[in-house]
């Protein structure tokens, strides 16, 4: 479902655009669609129309997205597996510091190797109300301040959803624009699209390498803009939007954290306007890669540091409960699937 279809029920029951954006702020902040305000009630402002045909239009919103299970973390972190009108079950994770990390897609096309999202492959797309529906639902819980586009999904191949989201969570969200981050592998179309938008977010954009050939081993089907592409798209935007990108850098040990790429690292990053999140891969069992030890990741972020490139390690929110993305996701549809083989088993007897 997308925001415009929400808008259009709206619409159709004598709503007119004022009332049509006070339903938005509210459903936005996680309360009734009918919510008045501290200074007048519901039924003083909305039309008899409105006030009576609210209630299906507010169940269909609330089915868009909800809790399946919840799973908090030590680091203050509850990641949410949420299920949608048809089943399908994305993840969110509510962050310290009143962040949340929204998904954009069930599963992923772009396949990358260290994601178990990835390894599913792409189910479907989710429509921009289910995007923002993952905010209205987090708001129920907790404040959220920011919302980071790096849950399950590649946004880029979902652009028109996200951007929909975006540009509700900008304006009828109350969302800051530097707030609202969009995370991609890169792609032409991210850095024609975004400089156009009345609300303009921030990006992050996941490097993982400087050596394009590994990085093609290891995001097999992203775009193939070579990393110095990628990062001169990525600094005319920061610059042009006046807060700076945060490249991404999944660390795998003994694959990116050599000091050859170290050295790379800061002949492509030294003097750009960004910072690089080095985030230490969160192993599963039974992978073939492994995280650096936390010495070693600490010298890493210290050397960058030290030669001119800002850097901050950045832990997947979580861990101690399948933190990393797709993860919850992959253990429900495990357990899923095996609860009906062993129906059709019993079936046979």
């Amino acid at each position: 479902m997308r925001i415009q279809d929400f808008h259009q029920q709206l619409a159709a029951i004598g709503a007119r655009p004022c009332h049509i954006g006070r339903i938005n702020r509210a459903w936005l902040k996680g309360l009734p669609l009918d919510n008045g305000t501290r200074h007048q009630k519901s039924e003083h402002y909305f039309p008899l129309s409105v006030r009576d045909g609210l209630p299906p239009i507010s169940a269909q919103m609330a089915a868009l997205a909800r809790i399946h299970s919840q799973h908090e973390a030590a680091d203050g972190s509850l990641r949410l597996l949420v299920k949608l009108a048809d089943e399908q079950m994305v993840e969110s994770v509510l962050l310290p510091r009143d962040g949340l990390c929204v998904s954009s897609q069930v599963g992923c096309a772009v396949g990358c190797t260290f994601c178990m999202t990835g390894k599913s492959g792409l189910l479907r797309q989710l429509g921009s109300a289910e995007i923002a529906a993952q905010v209205a639902l987090a708001r129920q819980l907790r404040p959220v301040k920011k919302v980071v586009f790096m849950g399950m999904g590649e946004p880029a191949h979902n652009l028109d959803n996200v951007l929909e989201a975006i540009e509700l969570l900008g304006t009828d969200g109350n969302i800051g624009h530097k707030n609202l981050v969009f995370s991609t592998v890169g792609d032409e179309r991210v850095f024609e699209r975004l400089p156009q938008l009345r609300v303009k977010p921030a990006l992050a954009l996941s490097l993982h390498t400087t050596r394009a050939e590994l990085r093609a081993q290891l995001l097999p089907r992203a775009p193939r803009l070579t990393p110095e592409q990628l990062v001169e798209m990525g600094d005319a935007y920061a610059r042009q939007v006046g807060y700076p990108i945060q490249y991404q850098w999944t660390l795998l040990a003994g694959i990116n954290d050599t000091q050859q790429e170290l050295d790379a690292v800061i002949r492509l990053l030294k003097g750009r306007y960004g910072l690089l999140n080095v985030i230490p891969y969160n192993s599963v069992e039974g992978d073939s890669y492994q995280r650096p030890d936390d010495a070693r990741v600490l010298a890493i972020r210290r050397y960058l540091h030290e030669h001119g490139v800002l850097t901050k390690v950045r832990n997947s929110a979580g861990q101690d409960v399948d933190g990393g993305c797709g993860q919850l996701r992959a253990r429900a549809a495990s357990v899923i699937d095996h609860s009906r083989l062993l129906r059709r088993k019993s079936q046979q007897f």
